[in-house]
């Protein structure tokens, strides 16, 4: 038995002990990939160099490459090229420290990111260059036997320590880094991130919790509504407390019959009112009911709301879409702003509108999302388009004949989003572009067509140089090719309607 045990044992620590190295090796692998990514950028800082007008075209070239031939997002990439020029610029031996393996890229990310306020001080003369050596070298120090994590929490203070920064005056610097960004989880949720300054964060979050105590507190409370009379759309609502006991309109088990005069049973009290003695009722319901009959029909009918089991985390989850969706700006914000409204863009199938069938709908630019709620967004809006679909779920026609407007309205259906490889960014903030210039003889044709984004739209600009220059080109069914300056095709596919499983 012992041997047994010392066997595993001997197992896990062999596991344990690869598993470390492997780590170890795809962090030197990352250091690689990030000095390839330094020397990337001195090319890239050579063109520009050479054609200084076009530096921002040049620069977003040869991140739009990067992103679709690893198949990353644009963001993330800009973020490498970033870490990987600052590690070779200013960060030695955290270079060193990585390329041996002993950190891993995102300690690196930490740490080069805590030290842009130490760079500055240098850069600006507060305090002389080897202060970034001591920043290195103290940063390792933790980083090398600690998370990710806790080596940022470190670091920020070794950094504003060295940088010679206030807490004041590092709270004004990080009041500029408030955002708001938003990830697609899975079955139909999202993560909506909001960075704000920490007492309006506290405060929402208090007042948040206060609304949804309060909601949590009062909700058994509520009385069943009774409908109006559909006859009389202008009457208010009626509820069952307000009802006399002996109202008909009630559905309590009796008071909604007259009374069998003269029976013993019978209690009467004054005027009309009467109830059933409490000890020989039970016995005399079997009795009754051949002769019971109702004296006047229920004009209104109960509608009795659900019982609300949301937790106090959903319910302050529900106020807070509540209340930003439906409450209007400040007056700081600008001024036009209380007519602008949510926007968002749902494809559901004509039967499941209906409710013939529950198949999902299309949040376009997100995922699936449950019919039900694809329903209630049809019943609030008015703007919806007709789509008719071929057998493979490809859009190929609306209902509208105005030429203009139908085709937009069916590139808006057909693309969800911009159209460049691995970009997510909606409809509504991209712009139509003819894939092949209507400047050199394009034809405004849906096959000709597609939405980009801003950043993309520009790669294909007709001034910038031809060593930089992006060409886009639509297949048969809206598949987008596009060639890159280094001859390179990368293919986008249109979204699917219909997905086979």
């Amino acid at each position: 038995m012992e041997i047994r045990q010392r066997d595993d044992i001997d197992r896990r620590q062999r596991l344990l002990d690869a598993w470390v190295e492997r780590r170890r090796r795809i962090a030197m692998l990352e250091a690689e990939c990030a000095e390839l990514l330094a020397e990337r950028m001195r090319v890239c800082d050579d063109d520009a160099r050479e054609q200084p007008h076009h530096r921002e075209s040049i620069h977003r070239s040869m991140i739009a490459e990067y992103a679709a031939a690893g198949r990353l997002a644009k963001g993330s990439v800009e973020f490498a090229f970033a870490d990987a020029c600052l590690l070779d610029s200013a960060h030695a031996a955290v270079r060193e420290a990585f390329v041996r393996g002993d950190i891993t890229s995102a300690h690196v990310r930490e740490i080069v990111r805590a030290g842009m306020i130490v760079r500055e001080a240098v850069r600006k003369g507060r305090t002389d260059a080897a202060t970034l050596g001591l920043y290195d070298a103290a940063a390792l120090v933790v980083a090398e036997t600690d998370s990710p994590a806790r080596t940022r929490a470190v670091v920020r203070q070794i950094a504003a320590s060295l940088a010679g920064e206030t807490l004041v005056e590092r709270h004004r610097r990080a009041h500029g880094d408030r955002a708001i960004t938003m990830r697609s989880l899975d079955d139909g949720l999202a993560l909506l991130q909001v960075v704000l300054p920490e007492h309006l964060a506290c405060a929402v979050m208090d007042r948040l919790t206060r609304l949804a105590r309060q909601v949590v507190a009062t909700r058994d409370a509520l009385d069943p509504v009774l409908s109006a009379d559909p006859l009389d759309a202008g009457a208010d609502p009626i509820y069952a407390s307000d009802l006399a006991p002996d109202d008909p309109r009630r559905d309590d088990p009796l008071p909604n019959a007259h009374v069998i005069s003269g029976d013993a049973h019978v209690i009467f009290g004054d005027g009309d009112t009467f109830t059933l003695d409490p000890v020989l009722e039970p016995a005399l319901e079997p009795a009754l009911e051949p002769v019971l009959e109702p004296v006047l029909e229920p004009a209104l009918e109960i509608e009795h709301i659900p019982a609300d089991e949301r937790t106090i985390d959903q319910v302050r989850a529900d106020l807070f879409a509540d209340l930003l969706l439906t409450a209007d700006p400040s007056a700081s914000g600008g001024t036009g702003l209380e007519g602008i409204q949510a926007r968002i863009q749902v494809t559901v199938a004509a039967n499941t509108l209906v409710g013939s069938d529950d198949r999902p709908a299309q949040l376009d630019g997100c995922g699936a999302i449950d019919p039900d709620i694809a329903r209630d967004l049809a019943g609030l809006n008015g703007g919806w388009s007709r789509l008719f679909l071929d057998q493979a779920g490809m859009v190929t026609a609306t209902d509208s004949y105005s030429p203009t407007e139908a085709m937009r309205r069916h590139l808006r259906a057909r693309d969800q989003h911009c159209r460049f490889p691995g970009c997510r960014m909606p409809v509504h903030r991209c712009q139509i572009d003819h894939n092949h210039d209507h400047a050199k003889g394009g034809p405004t044709h849906l096959d000709n067509l597609c939405h980009l984004c801003p950043g993309h739209h520009a790669l294909k600009h007709p001034d910038v140089d031809e060593r930089h220059r992006w060409t886009a080109r639509q297949l048969a069914g809206g598949d987008i090719e596009w060639t890159s300056p280094l001859g390179r095709v990368y293919r986008d596919a249109v979204p699917r309607r219909v997905m086979f499983v």
